[in-house]
């Protein structure tokens, strides 16, 4: 039974850092409001302590992104970092078929399709199967879509859009991406 008697559409998107991580704070808000969770995201495939947390919590969590492994340290080897098209293309597309059959399923309060924007924005998907699914998702679901480069159109569709404006990133200063802080 859906909790929500409205959802609506949130977009976060920029060049700043905090996406992903807005979208995973709102999933444990609503865990601890009892109300049930998915997250999918797509051209991703490695683990990340944040997964294996939302999992304990009763998310159910599904990565749609070309079998990436690991380096001894825990991060995700970068080589799986630059696009392959058609690899690429085919997860993002299972993915879209994936975030379908769950917003419509009935079972989901909140559904987030993280980094469908780059998967938009890389032409692995169309923006116009985004509205698609935007219109036809059944109104008490609360749907978060995350990514840089939102196209317009989906702004536009949205009914709440936050932008993470990157300032200043320690990255600029070489340093490498830290186990429990940035995956």
């Amino acid at each position: 039974m859906p909790h929500l008697s409205k959802g609506i559409v949130q977009v976060y998107t920029g060049n700043g850092k905090g996406k992903t991580t807005s979208a995973i704070g709102l999933a444990v808000r609503a865990r601890g409001s009892s109300l049930n969770v998915a997250l999918l995201q797509f051209l991703k495939s490695y683990p990340s302590g944040e997964l294996k947390s939302l999992k304990k919590l009763g998310v159910y969590v599904k990565q749609y992104g070309r079998p990436c492994p690991a380096l001894p340290s825990g991060e995700p080897d970068p080589s799986c970092l630059a696009p392959v098209p058609d690899k690429d293309k085919h997860w993002a597309l299972e993915g879209l078929k994936e975030a379908r059959k769950t917003i419509m399923s009935g079972q989901y309060d909140l559904v987030i399709l993280d980094e469908l924007n780059v998967a938009v924005h890389m032409g692995y998907i169309s923006i116009d199967d985004v509205l698609s699914l935007i219109k036809e998702k059944p109104k008490q679901v609360e749907l978060v879509i995350t990514g840089r480069k939102a196209k317009e159109e989906l702004i536009n569709a949205a009914d709440l859009v936050t932008e993470m404006r990157e300032i200043k990133h320690s990255y600029q200063k070489g340093m490498r991406a830290r186990r429990g802080i940035e995956y």
